[in-house]
């Protein structure tokens, strides 16, 4: 972990307040005055947030400038909801333009982020449109001071209250997005009051809804009113069912937004008439409604990275000032801004952070998408585990998320979520590895308070059944929003039934919770009978083994499941196998099955190479190849299919080694041959 250690700080809080003129005043008018409140909430060394609250305690300020002087050569770094410029020691911090008026006895606030060398003494003094906030005649202001220790998290404020309030989330993906002529065109049902409802009945806080709105516009960019009026009844759907809700423009990104780098003003005029018309439909709208500019943004044909931030800066820029001008309930909603692809790069990061710190504008909310470490998320290039690199990747996005706008006051939604084999089906990554990225991924976006939002095509909750295809791994997303759960090394343990049945160990990964015991069942497994625990090591006995392996058929013999102190249990499978064996084949590039006896095994990888050790076949750089892309076993049918998409990247008259990786440890060599489109395999 790299977050920021932990400092003793100084909250430093300052109340002056004063009845004297701020404006002319009005015949027989209460005299005018204001009053100042600044807070120092986190510090840390050489920097700190502050906050700052302004009360009109007198006539209506329509424009406002608060100045004041450091004491100590403090500098303002990041500022929002207010512009702060400073000359030497004398600072001056000018209104937002949605924030310009202060009514009578009302307040505004504003914030920043600070360095300091030394001291960090509290500014004494506050001067509003030139009239100075003194409190009573002669009475000095007052400094309470307390003492705590923090890590350098600054207390949050709206912003960041309302996006912990959306923790967690869920994306009613591949439906308003859909890219045809209507919501179904991706094969998903219209959406209904009844989903709604029980996707709130699965512990979800927010929806995000994605939408894309290029096909459903008109030569001049007026939107379908069809359309729009049924996006309005899917918000005000989500929003009756007390659901924070986030809308956006979505595929619309690399439909026609990506041409921006060679036609700036037409995606511009495009983009800012669908924001234009959306903050109009939506400006009464409660305040658990969000707005996000525009899903993962990406440039075709730009000149770089100094290309491509500047447009998203644009993009994002223009976004703002249309909802903000709009008015009503736009005027202080949450507005959600993405990085480049919604990348979590540290350069995409800090291109963001100058862009928010530029709009000074303290209701906005960075937001970044994770699909774990690649060669893990899609199976390819051996990354068949959530091993300790895989984990890396997740902790190190997460705390570069964290260090660069959590900690200094910038709310982040990670909008989507999951893994990418998913786009072709969730078996692509082996269970119980999936369940530990899962299990890990909600507990560390919740040590760095980062609100997370699954992303469900269809293929998680059922559309109309409400029902999970996956229970185990809702049961595991579902709990890791709480506590850990226990997991284990593996959730298979292997018995070869050509050989005597041994004793099983497996490591147990406790995660931070006590293993309290071991079921088949309902029924408890003994304690120094059936296994005994030494550390992290969990041994189940021959004779456990041997009782639970029954006539030992291939396949799962039995199932127990791991229990712990918290969390839901880990299941481990006892499986009987031998080596598969595998049949010579004939069949074409388009269609190739070799008929494979699994005998209990399962695939985990295949490597390729040709017969000089180069590798063969798509993603030449690695041997291993991309698992259910490239080949795929059906344990139904007996078979292991290699794809055309394989064989599109193998050379002709070529032979090519296949090695088959199973999970047991097994290994077999296997060859293909292409000649034109004919493929033949054997042994």
């Amino acid at each position: 972990m790299t977050g920021r250690r932990g400092f003793a700080l100084t909250a430093a809080f300052v109340s002056v307040a004063a009845s004297i003129g701020l404006a002319v005043a009005a015949p027989a008018a209460a005299a005018p005055g204001c009053k100042v409140d600044y807070a120092v909430p986190s510090q840390w060394n050489g920097g700190f947030t502050a906050n700052v609250s302004v009360t009109n305690l007198g006539e209506r300020v329509d424009g406002w400038r608060l100045t004041w002087t450091w004491p100590s050569g403090q500098r303002v770094t990041q500022a929002w909801n207010a512009t702060v410029t400073s000359s030497g020691a004398d600072t001056t911090a000018v209104n937002a333009g949605y924030n310009a008026v202060i009514e009578p006895n009302a307040s505004v606030s504003f914030g920043f982020n600070g360095s300091w060398s030394g001291t960090n003494t509290a500014p004494q003094s506050f001067a509003l449109n030139g009239v100075t906030c003194t409190g009573e005649p002669g009475t000095p202001p007052t400094t309470t001071t307390t003492t705590t220790t923090t890590t350098g998290n600054p207390v949050p404020g709206d912003a960041m209250a309302q996006v912990a309030a959306m923790q967690p989330g869920w994306n009613l993906g591949n439906t308003l997005d859909s890219t045809g002529s209507d919501e179904t065109s991706w094969g998903n049902p219209r959406v209904t009051e009844a989903l709604l409802d029980n996707v709130k009945a699965q512990g979800f806080k927010s929806i995000r809804i994605p939408v894309t709105w290029g096909q459903h516009q008109s030569q001049d960019h007026v939107i379908e009113a069809a359309y729009l009026n049924r996006v309005k009844e899917v918000v005000g759907w989500a929003l009756a069912d007390g659901f924070h809700v986030m809308i956006n423009i979505h595929h619309d990104s690399w439909q026609w937004i990506s041409a921006m780098p060679s036609n700036r003003t037409g995606v511009l005029t495009r983009y800012n008439a669908i924001w234009t018309q959306l903050a109009t439909a939506f400006r009464d709208s409660p305040g658990k409604l969000v707005f996000e500019s525009v899903n993962e943004p990406q440039f075709t044909g730009s000149s770089g990275d100094a290309q491509n931030a500047q447009l998203l800066h644009e993009l994002n820029s223009s976004f703002r000032d249309i909802v903000r001008r709009s008015g009503g309930n736009n005027a202080n909603r949450l507005l959600v801004l993405p990085t480049l692809h919604t990348s979590s790069d540290q350069a995409r990061l800090d291109e963001l952070a100058t862009s928010i710190s530029g709009f000074g504008d303290a209701n906005l909310v960075a937001t970044v998408h994770y699909y774990g470490y690649w060669p893990f998320s899609v199976n390819v290039a051996g990354g068949t585990r959530y091993d300790a690199t895989a984990q890396k990747d997740l902790t190190d996005s997460f705390d570069r998320v964290y260090n660069t706008f959590v900690a200094r006051g910038v709310p982040v939604i990670l909008g989507e979520y999951g893994l990418l084999g998913f786009d072709r089906h969730t078996g692509t990554i082996e269970q119980g590895e999936k369940l530990k990225f899962f299990e890990h991924f909600g507990y560390y976006a919740r040590t760095k308070k980062i609100t997370t939002m699954l992303w469900d095509n269809g293929q998680h909750l059922g559309r109309t059944s409400f029902q999970w295809s996956d229970p185990e791994l809702a049961a595991q997303i579902r709990s890791s929003w709480t506590t850990r759960s226990g997991t284990a090394s593996s959730d298979q343990v292997f018995s070869a039934r050509s050989s005597a049945v041994t004793a099983k160990t497996i490591t147990l990964n406790t995660n931070g919770t006590t293993f309290t015991g071991l079921r088949q069942g309902t029924a408890e497994l003994v304690r120094g009978t059936d296994y005994t625990t030494s550390g992290d090591q969990l041994t189940l006995t021959a004779a456990a083994m041997t009782r639970l392996s029954g006539s030992r058929g291939y396949g799962t013999n039995a199932v127990l499941t791991a229990h712990f102190s918290a969390g839901v249990p880990w299941r481990v499978n006892l499986i009987t196998h031998d080596t598969p064996v595998l049949s010579a084949a004939t069949g074409t590039t388009g269609s190739f099955a070799i008929p494979t006896t699994f005998r209990g095994d399962l695939l985990a990888t295949m490597e390729a190479k040709y017969a000089d050790g180069s590798n063969a076949g798509p993603h030449n750089w690695t041997s291993f190849k991309e698992f259910d892309r490239t080949f795929a076993p059906n344990y139904t049918t007996g078979v292991t299919t290699l794809t055309p998409e394989f064989f599109a990247e193998v050379n002709d008259n070529a032979r090519v080694t296949l090695t088959f990786h199973y999970w047991s440890g097994a290994t077999v060599t296997y060859y293909v041959t292409k000649s034109g489109s004919s493929v033949t395999g054997s042994l």
